[in-house]
């Protein structure tokens, strides 16, 4: 919450203060104006989003005294400003800072003494000025220091092995932690930085080093080239003991004439990890190069492995920045790490152009960056690796989205954010993956021939500089001379929801056929959506067993389709390709012949079948015997996108719906449909069949709770840590780490805990640390749970996998209540040890739950300690439906695992 203080309390504040605090704390008279001057500025109007216009950032010039070894640093920064009118104060951005000197200056020299407050707690502050300042151009000088942050926000340090890191996290508005300055991403301006660093450390930052010079006590200062205009969000400042791997430039080619540096950093003794993604990187930049037909935007090219880091990963200009776990992986990774790693450096090369060289100016339009980021993924990844089966990853993203999509609390991929604590609400599947689906239907529908050479046009036009979606749409439109691409856009990117289709087939006597389609906006039982005449230009593509394929964009409610051909089809396939970012039904002989053919289609269609099928008995629209089915028809598929599609349906539904006396049935169904992938991939030297093993191997142990799956398991993890026997480092591969130790700690006894605990100190792999915190969060033995919560809020943990290990706790039905009652009781201590980025997620913790009882118990506390938690109320809204939406499925659930052993009976006649 942001909270305004009243000025008369404010300016007895500050008269305190200036008499009690130290010397070198309090500001020098002559920048402080007398108390009647301040108290002339209004501070009742602090901007809670947007800052008003009428000054602009045109160049910073910062330099920084940062020490990792010590609790803070010390900053200097001069903003050259421009005002379009007179003004005697304006708004900038710092949280947390203590100013200690500042002053603007005019182009003669002129000097005005100024006077720094923070007024909001979300970083808003005022310089207010001895004079008022005409309209023109100034000098913002300002000296300031501040404590490293301890939550991974902003500009913090971390040790790891005994070593000290200071590393900047700036997005979203996390700059102005260490930075005074203009916090938008509009804002864009060029930066000229210099570092003052400990003799010997590695110092990086968005430009270029040009030069390093020595600055007294074993002290160095580094100074980098100036940026081309940049956001405060993509500022990169990275200081310590790491080890540098350089490799060769990148070369030139027909878009790019210069070379691009490349250079890799890791924590000291682990730049060897780095080889992988290093060796994967001048051809994923080459690949974007070619396909947007734009040069690489920047000067040099470093990829930084933080110790610790709030997310995955950061697309900081020219210096990306991942949590270490994600792309420290050896010369070998596992195939399920290898893609993770694939997938999120595509992502953050993409940002290069979506973000960073064309920036959304404000966080409504961070679909511009991030869904168009992650849409170069498979982009990229399928010309790299076109047997790597990146476009089934990508429809099953989109897919995803589809379940955040359902509630009534989504919002829309644009959505006004007119506050600061918003701005992380819009970081979701709906901006990343839905728009992933918008684009892909866009690009497949209209053709990559008209749609891609278009987007080149964008960037070429705003390059440099920012764009929103109008000025998006406009160039888009004109480029293409098609409305419809930008109707399409539009209407999918303005309003939430998923669209529904449901199709009825006529036939006339004659044999010929018409396809009614009628659009709205899905809605699961139990959803407080409301009946409306939501609708959208939806891309539609249909084929049916005539051979031919029909596509037409739908724009009214209800459209009738006439089809070709003299014969009434057998069968309708209404998203061909699986493109389309809709659902869809039909009545049921429909789906009878369709699941019929199900092997029949490809897999992404196939990925599209599962999905409406799930999707309309969740509605209430599709009988148990018919989904048990296309789970059966999934399980005989040849793809493991396909096969592992209904797993997360399975898992819902046992972990709510099913009866103790069902759980036989359910073991015996699942091994019925999966151990036979699971033999046969055993052995498989085949990635994706390997990925598929491990998959299913967690499954079968932790859902279906297969014993002889849970042995191996448990036999992998002690030989792996060491457990009672000879350790074994090639025991588990780090795909297992987190199925394999969940499973030690549940079945191996009480020892194993103590055993991991103490492991985790001594063994230097980021995977198993992230892994083996969300394992102890499993346990489900409540003679453990004081050992836990002590764990969680120890220092021996840290915030990021303090949170993970919280959220695997709750999701223990054998104590959740135990440990729902704890985090009641230490809520504070919890948001005070968790990443600050992720605190307005906390309501999420509540997601397994499935009663009103727990329900309300999450109402209670948000309403009491919400304001801990910034912006935290979307989290609460969507949680808080997730649990209704359950409830609501009870009867359907309970009826589908009642309805298991009948299908046993169909899976065995099958294999018959």
């Amino acid at each position: 919450m942001n909270k305004k203080i009243p000025f008369a309390l404010l300016a007895a504040a500050l008269l305190f203060t200036a008499a009690r605090a130290p010397a070198e704390m309090t500001p020098e008279p002559p920048q402080q104006p007398a108390a009647a001057e301040i108290a002339a500025t209004d501070y009742n109007d602090a901007p809670e989003g947007k800052l008003p216009k009428g000054v602009r950032p045109l160049a910073y010039r910062l330099d920084l005294l940062l020490d990792p070894r010590q609790g803070s640093f010390n900053g200097s920064v001069a903003i050259d400003i421009r005002l379009t009118e007179s003004a005697d104060h304006l708004w900038l951005h710092g949280k947390n800072l203590t100013v200690k000197k500042i002053s603007a200056a005019r182009k003669d020299g002129h000097t005005v003494a100024a006077s720094y407050r923070q007024i909001l707690d979300s970083g808003v502050a005022a310089i207010t000025f001895a004079e008022p300042l005409p309209a023109g151009d100034f000098t913002l000088r300002i000296d300031y220091n501040a404590a490293f942050d301890r939550n991974l926000a902003g500009l913090f340090k971390v040790e790891e092995q005994g070593n000290a890191y200071a590393l900047a996290k700036s997005e979203s508005i996390q700059a102005r932690k260490y930075l005074p300055g203009f916090d938008e991403p509009g804002l864009k301006a060029p930066f000229s930085i210099s570092l003052t660093v400990p003799e010997g450390y590695a110092a990086i930052s968005n430009g270029p080093e040009l030069a390093r010079e020595p600055a007294g006590a074993g002290l160095e200062k580094v100074t980098f080239a100036t940026t081309p205009p940049m956001s405060t969000y993509l500022l990169s400042l990275s200081v310590g003991p790491f080890d540098m791997v350089e490799r060769p430039a990148i070369p030139p080619n027909k878009y790019r004439r210069e070379p691009i540096p490349l250079r890799g950093f890791a924590r000291q003794g682990r730049g060897g990890d780095m080889d992988y993604i290093l060796d994967i990187t001048p051809k994923m930049v080459e690949t974007f190069e070619t396909q947007l037909q734009r040069p690489y935007p920047f000067r040099k090219l470093d990829i930084i492995a933080a110790p610790q880091w709030p997310s995955g990963a950061t697309e900081l200009s020219a210096a990306i920045t991942y949590r270490e776990q994600r792309i420290l992986v050896g010369d070998n990774p596992a195939p399920g790490t290898r893609l993770a790693l694939v997938e999120v450096h595509a992502h953050e090369i993409a940002h290069m152009w979506f973000g960073n060289q064309v920036t959304p100016p404000w966080w409504d339009d961070l679909w511009l960056k991030e869904g168009f980021a992650t849409w170069g993924e498979p982009l990229a990844l399928t010309i790299m690796e076109p047997e790597g089966g990146h476009d089934l990853n990508a429809t099953t993203y989109a897919i995803n989205a589809m379940q955040l999509d359902s509630l009534a609390s989504t919002r829309a991929i644009r959505e006004p954010v007119k506050n600061n604590n918003t701005i992380r609400n819009a970081y979701d599947a709906i901006t990343y993956s839905k728009s992933l689906g918008v684009i892909n239907m866009v690009d497949s529908y209209f053709g990559a021939e008209r749609f891609r050479p278009a987007l080149g046009r964008y960037l070429e036009t705003f390059s440099g500089g920012e764009a929103d979606s109008p000025s998006f749409y406009k160039v888009i439109g004109e480029k293409t001379n098609t409305p419809e691409l930008t109707e399409t856009f539009r209407s999918f990117v303005e309003q939430k929801g998923v669209p529904q289709l449901e199709l009825a087939l006529a036939c006339a006597e004659s044999g010929r056929a018409k396809l009614r389609v009628h659009q709205s906006r899905y809605k699961p039982l139990g959803s407080p959506i409301p009946t409306s005449r939501q609708q959208w230009n939806i891309p539609f593509c249909y084929k049916s067993d005539t051979g031919v394929q029909h596509c037409q964009m739908l724009t009214q409610a209800d459209t009738t389709l006439d089809m070709s051909g003299d014969t009434c089809p057998s069968w309708i396939m209404p998203n061909v390709q699986g493109s389309g970012y809709y659902r869809w039904n039909l009545p049921e002989t429909q789906w009878q012949a369709l699941v019929k053919r199900f092997d029949q289609f490809a897999p992404t269609e196939q990925l599209s079948i599962i999905d409406s099928a799930f999707a309309a008995f969740e509605a209430g629209k599709l009988s148990d015997t018919l989904l048990l089915e296309v789970v059966r028809q999934s399980a005989g598929a040849d793809k493991r996108q396909v096969i592992t599609m209904p797993l997360r349906y399975l898992r819902k539904y046992r972990n709510n719906y099913l009866d103790q006396a069902q759980r036989a049935a359910f073991l015996n169904f699942t091994r019925s449909l999966y151990l036979p992938h699971l033999n046969s991939s055993a052995d498989s030297h085949d990635a994706d069949r390997q990925i598929l093993h491990s998959t299913l191997l967690g499954f079968m142990a932790l859902v279906a709770e297969d014993p002889q799956a849970r042995r191996q398991l448990m036999d992998m993890a002690g030989a792996f840590t060491g457990f009672k026997v000879p350790r074994d480092p090639q025991a588990l591969d780090s795909d297992l780490y987190a199925a394999a130790l969940t499973v030690a700690v549940q079945d191996a006894g009480g020892d194993f805990l103590t055993h991991l605990v103490n492991l985790r100190s001594e063994l230097d792999d980021p995977r198993f640390e992230s892994a083996s915190a969300n394992a102890i969060g499993s346990s489900d033995n409540p003679q453990q749970l004081e050992t836990l919560h002590k764990l969680a809020l120890s220092e021996d943990m840290g915030p990021r996998e303090a949170f993970g290990l919280i959220q695997y706790a709750l999701a223990q039905r054998r104590v959740q209540a135990q440990h729902w009652a704890w985090l009641q009781q230490n809520f504070e201590k919890v948001v005070d040890k968790i990443p600050a980025q992720i605190r307005r997620r906390t309501p999420a913790f509540a997601n397994t739950f499935c009663d009103r009882k727990r329900l309300g118990e999450l109402q209670q506390l948000f309403a009491k300690h919400g304001d801990l938690t910034p912006g935290y109320e979307r989290s609460l809204a969507q949680t808080e439906e997730r649990i209704a939406l359950c409830m609501a499925l009870q009867e359907k659930g309970r009826s589908l695992m009642e309805a298991l052993p009948q299908a046993m009976g169909t899976v065995a006649d099958s294999r018959s």
